[in-house]
C-alpha cells in the first residue's frame, strides 16, 4: 500500500465515522421524548403545571352565594370543549345546589405534565373536592383524577379539555 492509499483510506474511515456519529445524534434528538417539552423543558412544564392547577381550583370551586364568580372564571380560563363541558356541569350544579346552599372547594393534590409540544400540553391531575351544605353543615370529600388539555394563549395557559378518569 502506498502512502496515498493509506491517507485516502483513513479519510474515508473518518468521514464514515463522522456520518455515523451525526446520524446517531440526529436520531436521538428526533425521538418522541426529545421533542416532548414535558421531558426536556422544566421551566415551561412548571409554568403550565402551576397555571393549570390554579385554573382548576377557580373553575371547579363553587359557592351558591356567588355562582357568578365560577361562571366568570370559566369564561376567562376555559376554551373549546372545556368551556362547553363546564357549562353543562355548571347548569346541573345550579339546579341541585341552590336549595342546599352548597359550597365546594377544590385542592389540587398533584399535577404532572405528560406532554408539552409548543403551545399545547396534556396533564394528569389529582384533586380533592370538598363540599359543604349550609342547610345542615354536612360535608363530604371526593377525589378525582383528570386528564387536562391546555393551550397557551399569549403569555397564559387556558384549559381546553377535561376528561375524568
Amino acid at each position: 500500500m502506498t502512502r496515498r492509499t493509506i491517507v485516502v483510506a483513513l479519510a474515508v474511515v473518518a468521514l464514515v465515522g463522522g456520518l455515523v456519529a451525526w446520524g446517531a445524534v440526529w436520531q436521538e434528538r428526533s425521538t418522541d421524548a426529545a421533542r416532548n417539552g414535558a421531558v426536556v423543558d422544566v421551566t415551561d412544564s412548571g409554568t403550565v403545571q402551576r397555571e393549570v392547577s390554579t385554573i382548576l381550583t377557580r373553575v371547579l370551586a363553587y359557592d351558591a352565594g356567588s355562582p357568578d364568580q365560577t361562571r366568570a372564571a370559566a369564561e376567562e380560563l376555559l376554551v373549546g370543549t372545556a368551556r362547553d363541558e363546564h357549562e353543562t356541569l355548571f347548569a346541573s350544579l345550579l339546579e341541585r345546589a341552590k336549595d342546599q346552599q352548597l359550597v365546594m372547594d377544590v385542592e389540587v393534590q398533584a399535577a404532572a405534565v405528560q406532554e408539552l409540544r409548543g403551545d399545547e400540553a396534556t396533564l394528569l391531575v389529582f384533586l380533592d373536592q370538598t363540599s359543604r351544605r349550609a342547610t345542615d353543615q354536612e360535608a363530604s370529600v371526593a377525589a378525582a383524577q383528570l386528564v387536562v388539555d391546555a393551550r397557551r394563549d399569549g403569555d397564559t395557559w387556558k384549559v381546553s379539555g377535561l376528561r375524568v378518569l
